[in-house]
């Protein structure tokens, strides 16, 4: 059974085909988490956090951008930047405490991204909390 950890990973991975240029990425959400095995609610809380990030996307890359620092948003790697935009996203749209949205943004970047990437991912997501 997928859990709400299960259900971000997925919506990263959607949110990184995306960025790597797969626009209609959104007209196949539903087979790739069914694929996934992303069902029933968490499969409404994954769609509902991907709607949610691509309805906001400018909101939320322009709250990423002021928190980067010395650091250019176009460099930032695909995975990153994914994982990022769910993660502003949740702090910035959503009742769920800032501490276990970036909880869970570190958990799936060590999962998908360099090992420098947890760290980096919670500096930028803390300093977006704090601003909340």
């Amino acid at each position: 059974m997928a859990t709400r950890h299960h259900a971000r990973m997925a919506v990263v991975s959607l949110l990184y085909a995306y960025d790597l240029g797969n626009q209609s990425i959104a007209e196949y959400t539903d087979e790739i988490l069914e694929d996934k095995k992303i069902r029933n609610k968490q499969k409404e809380f994954a769609l509902d956090l991907f709607r949610g990030v691509m309805d906001n996307l400018v909101a939320v890359d322009d709250a990423i951008v002021k928190h980067l620092k010395d650091w250019d948003f176009d460099r930032l790697g695909s995975v990153e930047r994914a994982t990022l935009r769910l993660g502003a996203y949740e702090i910035m749209n959503t009742d769920l405490d800032s501490a276990v949205v970036i909880n869970e943004a570190i958990e799936v970047s060590k999962a998908f991204g360099t090992e420098q990437s947890p760290k980096f991912i919670n500096g930028v997501l803390d300093a977006i909390a704090k601003d909340k």
